[in-house]
Parts: C-alpha cells; structure tokens; sequence
C-alpha cells in the first residue's frame, strides 16, 4: 500500500508530454520533436486511412487518383490543420515560431488546393464543392471562426472521418453511390469514438497536474489513481483503433491494386 502511494506521486511529479507519440520533455532535439508531435502521425495515418478506404470501394480505382488524393489530404489535414490549431492557443507547447506556423499551413493548404485543381480536369467540376467545403471546413474548426461554434465533435466527426471518404469515393467515381454514403457514417462514427477517447487523454496529459484517489475493491484490496492508471486504457484504444483502421485501409489498397 505505502509503495503504491510513493508511486503514485512519482507518476504524478514528472510532466507528461503533450501526446503519447511525443517525446519527453527535454532540451534537446527541441526542434524535430516540436515538428513530430505537430504532424500527429497516428491520427494522421488513421485520417489518410479513410480517404483509401473511400478510394477503394468505388465502382472504378484508380492508382493516380488515390496518390494524389492522399498527398492533398497529408498536406491539408497532417500539416495544415494541425499547423492552423496549434497556432491558436498552443495546445502542444511547441516552440515553432508563429510565423513558421502559419507559412506551413498556408503553404499546404494551398498545395491541396493546387492539387485539386488539377484533379478538376479528370475528375470533373463536381470536385470544386469538395476542395471549396475542405478549406471551410479546415479553417473553421481549426481556427474555431464563427465563435467557435464549429469547433465541436459534430465538425470533427464530419470533417476528419466522413469527409475524406466522400471526398476520396468521389474522386474515383465522379459520383457519390450508397456505399460512400456507408463507409461516410462508419467512419464518422469512428471519428466520434476516437474525440471521446483523445479529448480525455489531452487534458489528462496537459491541463492535469496530479491525480488524488483510491480503487477500492470488494476483496479489500486498494490501488492508488494515477495519471498514466487513467490514460492507459484511454490510449491504448486510441493506438489499437488506429492500428485496426490502417489495417483495413491497407488491405483494401492490396486488393483492388492486386485484382485491377
């Protein structure tokens, strides 16, 4: 019992840092570490999943067509929307330069934009609508306009799960069917479960200083609550979720590309 009170207060003293792909806080490799938690490569990667799992269950696939769909949505969401939200407020802690923030996000948006653009020719004018709501939708959340009222689970779940697989079905088929429609609320679905699990996690690692409490069990055994007792589960969801949609997405990319 005394041991796992001393525990608890070793847990609870370190800092923590601000995402559980981040590294610890240190002085050095300050610069790298700033960009690498910035990126957030494991909701990235999970986001980028929807937009293959979109691409693979149209009527038509097309290699080119998802490479370049995946390169707009890296640029928009992996740079330019975590760039846009660490800009306000500082969620993070980075030490990157304002400045430098929002270059990188006005430098990748208007690469996806770019992209897009081009796509219009193949593609055909019905992309416009995708390219005009992806920036509407990147901005407004990520730099929570109109009061912030877009800066909810609602926007969230529509902008980073559904959106990509319309987007990206879209894009294939020039159309949008019932299976994109499907795979849309899968994936919105997902998305509400990842911000019940992350929103938690964040402030347990970045606004919790200490963690006060006792499990008591009906055996009589006691355990002390720390920070990292209540992430555990919380997190572990969030890698074993994000691992199993990667998979998914990976899978279907072998099979369409493997019986084209």
């Amino acid at each position: 019992m005394r041991h796992d009170a001393r525990r608890a207060v070793i847990d609870d003293a370190h800092p923590l840092p601000p995402a559980f792909y981040a590294a610890p806080p240190s002085r050095s490799r300050r610069a790298w570490a700033d960009w690498w938690v910035l990126l957030h490569p494991p909701y990235t990667l999970w986001h980028l999943s929807y937009v293959a799992i979109g691409a693979t269950i149209a009527p038509r696939f097309d290699g080119g067509r998802l490479i370049a769909t995946l390169l707009a949505f890296l640029l928009a969401v992996g740079v330019g929307a975590h760039a846009l939200d660490e800009l306000h407020g500082r969620p993070l802690g980075t030490a990157i330069p304002a400045w430098l923030l929002v270059s990188a996000a006005v430098v990748s948006l208007a690469g996806a934009v770019t992209i897009g653009i081009l796509g219009l020719e193949r593609v055909g004018s019905g992309l416009a609508v995708f390219i005009v709501v992806g920036v509407a939708l990147n901005c407004g959340y990520n730099l929570e306009l109109l009061g912030g009222h877009l800066h909810n689970d609602v926007t969230f779940a529509a902008a980073w799960g559904a959106f990509p697989v319309l987007t990206a079905y879209y894009a294939q088929a020039a159309t949008l069917r019932l299976p994109a429609f499907a795979a849309a609320a899968a994936a919105y679905w997902l998305s509400t479960a990842q911000r019940s699990l992350s929103a938690p996690a964040r402030t347990l690692r970045r606004r919790v200083d200490s963690v006060d409490g006792t499990i008591t069990y009906r055996d009589g055994r006691t355990s002390q609550l720390t920070r990292p007792v209540l992430l555990a589960p919380l997190e572990a969801a969030l890698k074993a979720t994000a691992w199993g949609v990667l998979s998914v997405a990976v899978a279907l990319v072998l099979y369409r590309t493997l019986n084209a």
